[in-house]
């Protein structure tokens, strides 16, 4: 009889601590079923927002390529922009230093005188016959001349404004040459120096009409060309 009791209570003891082990184990690896549940759905949850942004994500990347392409292209054009501007400027550059090394070819070919009145830049009639000339007789059929204009006044009013005057008779040259004569805008040079350099230092009226002037002179180098052509002519 004491021996039945002991093996019902041996039996009892293994099976409570069954139990006891099973609830144990059951605490333990529930909540971390639930972990790697809620760590799977989370990662399911990624995996679908990753496909959703793919077709995002290939679109910028194609947008980043046009991009891309449209930089390269552009800078290309620039590259070839440069390219053409430093050859205009070299042309230039050549152009220039081929004026200055024939500059001293060119001649006074001929000259003239134009008054005007007391603070006016307006030609005279006079004025036009004498540009007349000089555009007809003087400039002709020259191929090579440039044409300075210098506008001066008389020692009346203020420098400012005897320095515009003097620029507004040299316009008005110019014009009339360019407007009446067809002659290329390019080949006249012009500029207003006021009172400056007077032809006539007197303090009296005559001294002051000869003052109000503007010169014109023509410089030419075909002199100079001709010359050139006859002494590179081989003698017979």
């Amino acid at each position: 009889m004491k021996r039945h009791i002991e093996v019902v209570v041996i039996a009892s003891v293994l099976v409570l601590g069954g139990c006891a082990t099973k609830k144990y184990v059951a605490e333990q690896v529930d909540p971390a079923n639930q972990k790697i549940s809620e760590v799977d759905k989370n990662q399911k949850n990624t995996q679908k927002q990753l496909e959703g942004d793919e077709p995002k994500i290939s679109a910028a990347d194609e947008k980043a390529s046009s991009a891309d392409a449209r930089a390269t292209d552009a800078l290309g054009r620039a590259d070839a922009a440069s390219k053409k501007s430093d050859q205009v400027r070299a042309d230039l550059h050549n152009e220039l230093n081929d004026k200055i090394a024939n500059l001293d070819d060119y001649k006074a070919a001929g000259n003239i005188t134009v008054l005007f009145k007391f603070d006016s830049a307006k030609l005279s009639d006079d004025a036009r016959q004498q540009l007349d000339q000089l555009a007809t007789s003087q400039v002709g059929s020259l191929k090579r001349y440039f044409v300075a204009v210098q506008g001066y006044t008389d020692k009346t009013g203020t420098v400012e404004h005897n320095l515009d005057l003097s620029r507004r008779r040299a316009e008005a040259v110019l014009g009339y040459l360019v407007g009446q004569h067809n002659m290329p805008v390019y080949r006249i040079q012009i500029v207003g120096l006021g009172k400056e350099k007077p032809v006539d230092e007197g303090k009296g009226r005559e001294a002051r009409e000869k003052n109000r002037r503007v010169e014109v002179t023509v410089f030419s180098a075909d002199g100079a060309q001709s010359a050139q052509s006859q002494n590179s002519t081989p003698s017979q």
